[in-house]
């Protein structure tokens, strides 16, 4: 990891595949990452952690599957939010979208079960920057 200042639209412009997240730091036993997203996810669901998203740029929708049914929330620059363990959701980029995540080093960016993972989706724990 860098020992220098690290500019998020520089790690950005570094990369160009969507859903695919960069390792730009860590902190503790947390990896943050950024990746573009663009068009839909995988519905998935982390059953043993969190996942922290912030949105750089764009709009982010994350749909839900919770005990009372299932919901969309819309994320916009700036805005965050925190998908609870165990629940089940998809996100997704009509418009594209820079994204920031905060999770577990070795979580992996299609969860513990998830549907089908399409041929644009990376099922990965995480790519190093510049790579």
């Amino acid at each position: 990891m860098s020992k220098d200042p690290i500019a998020l639209n520089d790690a950005l412009a570094s990369f160009d595949a969507r859903w695919s997240p960069r390792i730009v730091t860590r902190v503790n036993d947390y990896d943050v990452r950024v990746a573009k997203a663009e068009g839909e996810h995988v519905w998935h669901v982390h059953e043993d952690t969190d996942e922290f998203f912030l949105v750089v740029d764009g709009e982010l929708h994350i749909s839900l599957r919770e005990p009372a049914g299932e919901r969309t929330v819309v994320l916009r620059p700036g805005s965050v939010f925190t998908v609870p363990r165990g629940t089940e959701h998809k996100p997704s980029a009509p418009k594209g979208a820079s994204i920031m995540l905060f999770e577990p080093t070795g979580t992996s960016s299609v969860g513990d079960r998830h549907d089908e993972v399409p041929a644009h989706v990376d099922a990965t724990t995480g790519h190093e920057l510049g790579s």
